[in-house]
């Protein structure tokens, strides 16, 4: 199962980073600064007195993450229609 975060900013990072740490094959859409910083020192968590560093996958377009099984969006609400039409390539017929 492929599953994809698009936006991996508070909320979409703490999801991701809960479920790489199961082992899910997940992947965060990011950019700038926060997609170079989370490439170079991974994704750390930090929820109810713990802390923990994951290392998802990556990405800073849908084309580079390809066809997934699942998406999320994580973005705020007046931010989705500018970019709906770049999260095309993230879908497949069975996403």
């Amino acid at each position: 199962m492929k599953l994809c975060i698009f936006g991996a900013g508070a909320m979409g990072g703490w999801i991701g980073g809960l479920l790489a740490r199961q082992g899910v094959d997940v992947t965060l859409i990011a950019r700038g600064p926060h997609l170079a910083a989370m490439r170079e020192r991974g994704l750390t968590v930090r929820m109810n007195g713990e802390e923990f560093v994951t290392h998802p996958r990556l990405a800073e377009s849908a084309e580079e993450a390809g066809t997934q099984d699942y998406v999320f969006i994580s973005l705020k609400a007046h931010s989705v229609p500018p970019v709906a039409e770049l999260m095309r390539p993230l879908l497949g017929p069975n996403t």
